[in-house]
């Protein structure tokens, strides 16, 4: 069933300079989160909808590596997890067998619309909500090959399912979408959570250990008229698949361990120092979408060492850590 039971079907791209960005980064010293100068918006997005197709773009976090991205009255979302419920992973107490729950209560508030769903990689906190938005909206759902098999196993046309496996540069008008052949970070035990593909339908998942890697790739949205911003979903990369990509803006993983050697040092270089570093995957994600960010006292760490990091690395970039639902225009 929907909301807080588990989720069982219901049918229904620097071509362009910044120039100044719209963003502050007073108070980063000390890891608060900065705020744009803009006014955060309401949690319902709505507000762009009448613009045109020549509209102003506003990025929005979403959380985790999730973002919402509005270029006139065009969405296109990433990883858009938004359900955050409990499996144990920020109590000490990790259950593999959570049952996967999609809370439609939270989700319909903020997903109005969507063209497409821009897929990192298809572990729980970046694909879970995937089919219910696809199927509520109609989006195309970009990914990999397991992307694609996981939202047949929901229920989703193979004409809304569209695999890549980078390289590839999808032009959608008035913005374009470079996919980018990338890596899932390492723990600790330089492992990690649910690895594997799925190289066909599977049966349709009912826990997160259901909702393996399926394999990791980055993304470079370049807007007509507007900036380039580069999109992680996990701490690693392969460095010679960034060469040239040169964004305006990059959203960076926050390392899960120490495991990449030079992550961010190589990272900067290889996407020749943005203008704008945006670090994410550093909050809570089983708590609620509201400000401030919860994070654990280890995620406060790891924020602070990744922004110290890249200012030592690629001290002419601005670093914006981003608050949830607030409108940023680069």
């Amino acid at each position: 069933m929907l909301d807080e039971r588990s989720y069982h079907r219901r049918r229904f791209l620097r071509d362009t300079a910044v120039g100044a960005a719209a963003v502050s980064t007073a108070g980063l010293a000390a890891g608060a989160p900065a705020r744009a100068a803009t006014t955060p918006v309401a949690t319902s997005t709505g507000a762009a909808a009448g613009a045109g197709r020549n509209g102003a773009v506003s990025f929005r976090w979403w959380g985790t590596s999730g973002w919402r991205i509005d270029i006139g009255n065009r969405t296109v979302l990433v990883d858009p997890y938004l359900s955050r419920y409990d499996t144990g992973l920020f109590k000490g107490a990790f259950n593999e067998e959570t049952p996967l729950t999609v809370r439609p209560t939270v989700i319909d508030p903020l997903v109005d619309r969507a063209e497409n769903i821009l897929v990192t990689h298809t572990h729980w906190d970046h694909f879970n909500d995937v089919p219910y938005i696809a199927e509520r909206t109609g989006a195309r759902v970009v990914g990999t090959l397991t992307a694609y098999h996981l939202g047949l196993a929901h229920g989703l046309p193979s004409g809304q399912l569209a695999p890549v496996k980078g390289g590839e540069v999808l032009d959608f008008g008035a913005y374009t979408v470079e996919v980018i052949s990338s890596l899932h970070s390492r723990n600790g035990a330089w492992s990690m959570a649910f690895p594997g593909v799925r190289v066909s339908r599977p049966p349709e998942p009912e826990k997160i250990s259901d909702l393996p890697e399926g394999d990791t790739l980055a993304y470079q949205i370049r807007v007509d008229g507007g900036p380039s911003v580069f999109f992680m979903g996990a701490s690693d990369f392969a460095e010679r698949n960034l060469v040239g990509l040169a964004p305006d803006v990059a959203v960076v993983a926050s390392a899960a361990s120490t495991s990449t050697a030079d992550y961010v040092p190589r990272l900067m270089a290889a996407l020749d120092h943005p203008k704008v570093v945006v670090p994410v995957h550093w909050d809570n994600f089983e708590t609620p979408l509201t400000n401030p960010p919860t994070v654990a006292p280890n995620d406060r760490k790891r924020l602070d060492d990744l922004i110290a990091a890249v200012r030592k690395a690629s001290p002419r970039s601005r670093v914006l850590v981003p608050e949830y639902h607030t409108a940023y225009h680069f």
